[in-house]
């Protein structure tokens, strides 16, 4: 028994959710986002709410319960309130740009690596080491995060790179002499 799926997503004032067909449409202040159905599951549209459960007893419905009810909820929250990763640069050197629908590092490599943010994501660069990036999609988002992050990974030696917001980076200690 799932116990995330059991709970109905509730739906907040000025955000309506359709079915039609085999696809979940949410419409919201933050934008529009849909997501296919899937077969082993039944989506009821209640009042306030969206109900998700197996449509049969077998073992794969049950598996996709809990994460097709996870993901209307991230459809539900994403276009009311939407989704916001945080980067931290930290390195002599380092720092980012933002130029409207680019974003400039310059991360110690002997070029600058200028990154497009992809239709429906916003980056912006409070100051010049910190990296917020925000949109309506959770998968985008943190798609975009991860690929910014992958250019500078954090080494565990001066802590040096790119880190999420709240990140431990487990420090070693160096040779000794």
């Amino acid at each position: 028994m799932s116990r995330i799926g059991k709970k109905p997503v509730a739906i907040p004032s000025g955000v309506t959710a359709t079915i039609e067909g085999q696809q979940l449409t949410v419409k919201g202040p933050k934008g529009t986002l849909a997501m296919p159905l899937r077969e082993e599951i039944s989506y009821v549209l209640e009042e306030g709410g969206v109900s998700v459960n197996p449509a049969n007893e077998t073992k794969r419905a049950r598996a996709f319960w809990g994460m097709q009810r996870t993901l209307v909820q991230n459809l539900i929250t994403g276009v009311s309130d939407g989704f916001t990763k945080k980067l931290l640069i930290n390195g002599v050197g380092y720092r980012a740009a933002a130029q409207g629908k680019n974003l400039n590092l310059k991360l110690g490599y002997s070029h600058d690596v200028n990154i497009d943010v992809p239709e429906g994501i916003e980056v912006k660069t409070p100051d010049n080491t910190t990296i917020e990036i925000s949109g309506s999609d959770k998968q985008k988002v943190g798609q975009l995060a991860a690929e910014i992050r992958r250019w500078r990974k954090p080494e565990p030696y001066k802590g040096k790179g790119i880190k999420y917001d709240g990140e431990f980076i487990f420090r070693k200690e160096g040779k000794k002499k």
